[in-house]
């Protein structure tokens, strides 16, 4: 296994945990945006008025994306164990 390999298979690493990661992210940055003018255009400061709708953000992309990111996963994991006679070899 040289470098080349070993970076290529980090590189996918990395890139496959940012297109998992990026639904939920994506959400809770606009659900807590959505959430930070609401506050300051009302002067509501209330640190738990943010927790609750970024939960229910989070969780409704899980039920919508959740089949898409398990598909996505089980992909990458197959052409990794996939690849692994060709590294040894």
């Amino acid at each position: 296994m040289t470098p080349g390999t070993v970076m290529e298979i980090g590189r996918q690493a990395i890139e496959t945990t940012l297109m998992l990661a990026a639904p939920m992210l994506l959400t809770a940055l606009v659900v807590g945006l959505i959430v930070s003018i609401f506050q300051a255009a009302t002067q509501l400061n209330e640190a738990t008025l943010q927790f609750v709708p970024k939960l229910v953000g989070i969780f409704l992309v899980l039920i919508l994306f959740g089949p898409w990111m398990l598909q996505y996963m089980m992909d990458y994991i197959q052409r990794l164990f996939g690849s692994i006679p060709q590294l040894i070899g």
